[in-house]
């Protein structure tokens, strides 16, 4: 099976090349803005493309006639997309819609990543089937691309996720839990959010979630994420514990504590039970993604591959 991958550079598109990259039968094609920033450059081809040029993204499909196309790329960070709004929905709609375009010409399997950010957060944790009612713009443009891979002319799928974190190759590429060693070691007090909450994904899950898709060509929308409902704050005392760092140099606050262009929805996360009983998806727990980013963790786990 020939898989192209968006964002590839990003923290997703790595775990997918060098999971899709290490399986039998897979022939894979990445593509991301600028030059391949991955430590692994053997095993699958590289293209730089920018996602909002029309006539390049349709030709870089058309070129290679992927089986089926994993659309992780996206401008994610809420902040960003709310102060620039045209270049969010330049990367996460418009794009969508020309690498729709090309894949309804290939004929090629499309998968689309989603968030949990189309919620409102007044209703968590979130069915498949749970209205959308996005609260920043971020959500806005990813519920607004969602629409439009529903009326694609291809078989399609959705996977939305909820806070992924895990360890890049880009070391600039921050996410809780180094920003709460690496400042826990510096002995600096840390403000962390107490009335937030999610089920936090670690990246290798959701690739393998991505990977179980595309194998069965499983249609429509599916919620991959942990099974573990935890706040910021929740979370960032696991770290701490297992790395035996100071606690008390936390001080719990609440979202109002933060002055933020985009508005975060209260409670998230996922109920996954679709993604279970349909795809086979087993996630690990926030403890044992934390094991394994920490280097004392279990091996991936893979499900029938």
């Amino acid at each position: 099976m020939k898989v192209l991958v968006t964002g590839s550079n990003g923290l997703l598109g790595q775990y997918l090349i060098q999971r899709l990259s290490a399986l039998p039968g897979y022939e894979v094609v990445a593509t991301g803005r600028g030059p391949n920033r991955l430590k692994m450059q053997d095993g699958y081809v590289y293209e730089s493309v920018n996602l909002g040029d029309e006539a390049g993204v349709k030709g870089l499909v058309e070129r290679h006639r992927p089986d089926a196309i994993i659309h992780a790329g996206a401008m994610t960070q809420a902040d960003d997309c709310e102060r620039n709004k045209d270049a969010c929905w330049m990367a996460n709609v418009t794009a969508t819609r020309y690498l729709l375009q090309g894949a309804e010409r290939t004929g090629s399997f499309f998968l689309f990543l989603s968030t949990d950010f189309v919620f409102d957060g007044l209703g968590g944790p979130y069915r498949e089937d749970d209205p959308v009612n996005p609260v920043n713009y971020y959500g806005a443009s990813k519920a607004a691309a969602e629409r439009i891979v529903k009326q694609a002319k291809v078989p399609w799928a959705i996977a939305r996720t909820v806070l992924v974190y895990g360890l890049a190759d880009d070391p600039r590429r921050s996410n809780i839990i180094t920003w709460v060693k690496n400042n826990l070691e510096q002995k600096k007090k840390l403000k962390v959010v107490n009335d937030q909450w999610r089920t936090p994904t670690f990246v290798q899950d959701l690739a393998e979630g991505c990977r179980l898709i595309i194998d069965k060509r499983a249609q429509g929308v599916f919620h991959l994420s942990g099974k573990d409902m935890l706040t910021p704050y929740d979370m960032a005392v696991q770290v701490a514990h297992y790395l035996n760092l100071d606690t008390r140099l936390f001080e719990k606050v609440d979202a109002t504590s933060f002055k933020q262009p985009a508005k975060r929805p209260a409670k998230t996360g996922f109920i996954i039970e679709k993604a279970e009983k349909e795809l086979g998806y087993s996630p690990h727990s926030f403890e044992e993604g934390l094991k394994a980013i920490l280097g004392e963790g279990p091996a991936p786990k893979e499900n029938g591959a």
